[in-house]
C-alpha cells in the first residue's frame, strides 16, 4: 500500500505545475455552529470575485450542502465509490457557477469506509478534471476519522467557533487532535453567531487561553461573523445570505472573510499522508475556461 502511495505522489510530482489550488477545510468539532453556511457563502463570494469555486460536502452520512440550496441531486459520492461514474460527473452546479461534490445523506456505509475505500476516494480525486481555483471542503461535526483526514489534506484548516461552552471544548479537541498527532499547527477561527466584534474578539481569547497553554498551535482570528437574521432568513428559502441579503451584517463579514482567505498564500509543496491528493490539486494543468461552464 506504502509503494502505491509513493509512486502516486511520485507520477504526480512529474506533473507540469502550471496553476496552484487553494484547498481550505472548513470544521468545527461541534456540529450546529455554521460551517456549512460559512462553507457555501464563502463559495459564493470568492465566484463573485471571478474565482473558480468548488464545494466538497465531506459530510458523508449526513450530507445537507444541496438541502441548503434547494438543488436536486441525482449522483453523489456513493456513486463514485461504487465505480458508477467519476468525481466530475457527479458535480452539480450552485450559485454563481459554483460546482458542488454532493455526498449522502443516511447512509452509515459511507462513514465507515475501509481503508480501500479512503483509497479509492482519494483517487477519485486525483483523477478531477474540472479546472478549479478554490476547494472548500465542508467536514462532518466531530473528530472522526474522516474529519481527520481531509483537514490534514488541505492547505488551511477553518475553524468556525460559537460562544457556547460546548463549541469552544469541541473545537479545542479539534485543534489538540491534529496538532498533537497530525502535525497540523496552523488554524484560522472564525467566530460565528457573535453580537459584536468585541464579543468575537473575547470568544477567540477564551479558546486560545487554553490552546496557548496546553498546545504546540497557532490561531488566527480571521472573521467574526455577527448574528444576523437575514441569514436565517436566507436559510429558510435555500438561498445564501451573501446573494439575497449582500448588504445585511452577516454577508458583508463573510465577503471581508472571502477576500482575506483568496490572499492566502498557498504552499509550495504538499505534505502528510494524502500527499498526492494535495500535489494533484496543486498541480492541476489548467484546462480550456469553457470547460469550467459546460
Amino acid at each position: 500500500m506504502i509503494n502505491w502511495f509513493q509512486d502516486q505522489a511520485s507520477g504526480l510530482r512529474r506533473m507540469q505545475k502550471t496553476s496552484r489550488v487553494q484547498v481550505i477545510a472548513v470544521t468545527g468539532g461541534k456540529g450546529g455552529v455554521g460551517k456549512t453556511n460559512i462553507t457555501l457563502n464563502m463559495a459564493s463570494a470568492m465566484a463573485a470575485q471571478g474565482k473558480r469555486v468548488m464545494v466538497l460536502d465531506a459530510d458523508l452520512g449526513l450530507a445537507n450542502v444541496d438541502v441548503l440550496l434547494g438543488i436536486r441531486v441525482t449522483r453523489n459520492l456513493s456513486h463514485v465509490l461504487r465505480g458508477e461514474c467519476t468525481l466530475d460527473e457527479v458535480l452539480v452546479e450552485g450559485p454563481q457557477g459554483i460546482k458542488i461534490i454532493p455526498a449522502t445523506s443516511g447512509n452509515q456505509a459511507m462513514t465507515e469506509l475501509s481503508p480501500l475505500e479512503h483509497v479509492s476516494l482519494i483517487r477519485a480525486f486525483s483523477e478531477l478534471q474540472t479546472p478549479t481555483d478554490v476547494l472548500l471542503v465542508d467536514t462532518a461535526a466531530g473528530i472522526s476519522d474522516m474529519v481527520l483526514s481531509f483537514s490534514r489534506a488541505a492547505q488551511e484548516v477553518l475553524v468556525v467557533v460559537c460562544d457556547e461552552p460546548t463549541s469552544i471544548t469541541d473545537a479545542y479537541a479539534l485543534i489538540k487532535i491534529l496538532s498533537r498527532d497530525y502535525g497540523v499547527f496552523r488554524f484560522k477561527i472564525v467566530a460565528n453567531m457573535v453580537r459584536s466584534q468585541r464579543e468575537g474578539q473575547e470568544l477567540f481569547a477564551k479558546l486560545t487561553r487554553v490552546t496557548d497553554r496546553f498546545l504546540d498551535a497557532a490561531l488566527e482570528l480571521v472573521a467574526c461573523v455577527p448574528f444576523d437574521g437575514n441569514l436565517r432568513l436566507a436559510v429558510r428559502r435555500q438561498t445564501l445570505v451573501v446573494n439575497q441579503y449582500p448588504q445585511s451584517p452577516s454577508a458583508m463579514a463573510i465577503k471581508q472573510l472571502a477576500g482575506k482567505a483568496l490572499s492566502w498564500p498557498a504552499p509550495q509543496r504538499a505534505g502528510g499522508h494524502l500527499q498526492f491528493f494535495i500535489e494533484k490539486l496543486l498541480n492541476h494543468p489548467v484546462a480550456e475556461q469553457d470547460a469550467w461552464s459546460e
